[in-house]
């Protein structure tokens, strides 16, 4: 498989969210994590959350459950190093949660401008798996390195309800919520002697080729073996070598000839396209170079 890795930086010249351009160089060794923190502070409100359309199709300036998994993911990528802001998020979503431990999908937005629809129009009173599990997988992968968040009341609270809301599952659910769970699982398999056996039953949704339909996406839209493991772990049993080395190579194979990744979902308006593009861009290196092939 050919990857085009000097295309990638004027393509995120061109398209990326400052953010983005900052993840890509810490990725390459070149950046620094302050750098990256700077660019994911603008997306920062004062109550320890994140807004301002760190979720590319959410754009409302509030915070919102759907942005923690973005700004975990920075958390994550800046190891060793630990950022306050990190704890901070982990209040402001424990001041959210529902007390079945479970987030809301979105919360109430005063301006629902550019914002998707599966976003503006959720219901903040019901508890969502797809995004505690997002969520929490995220937060737990940055425990690994951050004492502060790996003790945080917050964690144990989402985890325990991850838990029940997985064990709870009978039918095939919603692509996300099934990728979103398989991940949550994936995170604690080494610290949760339980997630073994729930992530043996959530494998059996999911096809042997690994892919899944969206229902009420674009007529594409799928996920692949790749959305349900992105790098080696527990969650990569789910799913036979022969498969996941077919998914690395579809995923290189895609990038396009201005040096980018597209996604093969609905966006909702121009910033939130060309934002999806950098992010993708950044994800498909960052998974390619977790699988040793960059």
């Amino acid at each position: 498989m050919t990857v085009n890795l000097s295309a990638v930086p004027a393509f995120l010249a061109g398209h990326a969210r400052v953010l983005d351009r900052r993840r890509y160089d810490l990725l390459m060794g070149r950046g620094d994590a302050a750098g990256v923190l700077a660019a994911l502070d603008a997306y920062r409100n004062a109550d320890g959350g994140y807004g301002w359309g760190l979720e590319p199709d959410l754009r409302a300036p509030e915070s919102q459950p759907g942005a923690a998994l973005h700004a975990f993911q920075v958390f994550e990528e800046i190891a060793p190093v630990m950022a306050p802001q990190a704890v901070a998020l982990c209040d402001w979503l424990d001041s959210v949660t529902h007390p079945d431990g479970g987030l809301p999908f979105a919360l109430p937005m005063g301006d629902q401008a550019a914002t998707a629809p599966w976003w503006a129009g959720a219901d903040p009173a019901v508890s969502s798996l797809q995004i505690t599990a997002v969520s929490a997988a995220a937060a737990h992968r940055v425990a690994a390195h951050d004492p502060a968040v790996a003790a945080h009341p917050w964690l144990e609270r989402a985890t325990r309800y991850c838990f029940e809301a997985i064990r709870a599952i009978e039918e095939p659910p919603h692509a996300y919520v099934l990728a979103f769970a398989v991940r949550f699982l994936d995170a604690v398999h080494d610290s949760r002697p339980a997630a073994a056996d729930l992530l043996k039953r959530l494998g059996a949704f999911i096809p042997e080729d690994g892919r899944v339909g969206v229902a009420g996406g674009t007529e594409d839209e799928a996920l692949r073996p790749l959305d349900f493991a992105p790098e080696p772990g527990a969650a990569r049993a789910l799913f036979d070598p022969g498969v996941i080395e077919a998914d690395l190579a579809r995923l290189a194979g895609e990038q396009r000839a201005d040096g980018g990744w597209e996604v093969d979902f609905l966006r909702v308006s121009p910033a939130g396209a060309m934002e999806w593009r950098g992010a993708a861009t950044v994800g498909a290196i960052a998974t390619l170079r977790a699988n040793s092939l960059l």
